[in-house]
């Protein structure tokens, strides 16, 4: 997923900063302009972290949900960077495919009597490979619910380095660009994201 780095997150910031000081609606739509594609294309990366959600779900579907949640946010929530809009966005669609994951394969969800032993295939992965690339890289749907929760919990500065690096697959250079940090302070907080990760998971 491609984020320029050098162009629209200023340009965002930009509208960002006025909408939430005049609370013009016409700076929202402008808002919604400059992610809508991004945010389709997010949602779409983020859908395929959970196992056979998308036979369940289109991406269309989870997008129209979350992006509507994010409405509502965006009424309380003023962000006033793309860093922190695109963290906030990350966590509506976020919330949105683990309720869809709750309704879907809950006791009374129309997957909970599907046949459960195959949760293989990832966007083409397969188990060994997912559990290769990371101890703390979650197998079964329960493991990959409390993932994303564990997620929620970390701390602002580590979740926001660890959802664009795992969720918007952006380069450490191009988070240093956005966050206005160093890369060094991107690798410092990414690796203490995976430390906490994998406390939290340890202990679930």
């Amino acid at each position: 997923m491609c984020f320029d780095t050098t162009g629209t997150p200023s340009e965002l910031t930009r509208i960002l900063r006025a909408a939430a000081s005049s609370n013009d609606s016409t700076d929202f739509n402008r808002v919604w302009e400059l992610v809508a594609d991004r945010l389709v294309i997010l949602t779409r990366r983020m859908l395929l972290h959970y196992p056979r959600l998308h036979r369940w779900e289109e991406t269309d579907d989870v997008f129209q949900t979350a992006a509507m949640r994010l409405h509502r946010s965006l009424r309380e929530v003023k962000p006033d960077s793309s860093a922190r809009f695109w963290a906030l966005a990350m966590t509506q669609v976020r919330r949105t495919l683990i309720d869809l994951s709750r309704h879907h394969f809950g006791c009374l969800g129309d997957g909970a009597n599907e046949v459960s032993c195959d949760y293989s295939s990832i966007d083409g992965l397969r188990h060994d490979h997912i559990s290769r690339a990371s101890s703390n890289e979650p197998i079964t749907l329960d493991d990959w619910t409390q993932f994303h929760q564990a997620v929620e919990r970390l701390p602002d500065d580590d979740r926001d380095v660890f959802q664009l690096t795992w969720y918007a697959g952006m380069s450490q250079n191009e988070i240093a660009m956005m966050l206005q940090v160093s890369v060094p302070t991107v690798q410092r907080r990414l690796y203490r994201a995976r430390l906490q990760l994998h406390e939290f998971l340890s202990k679930s």
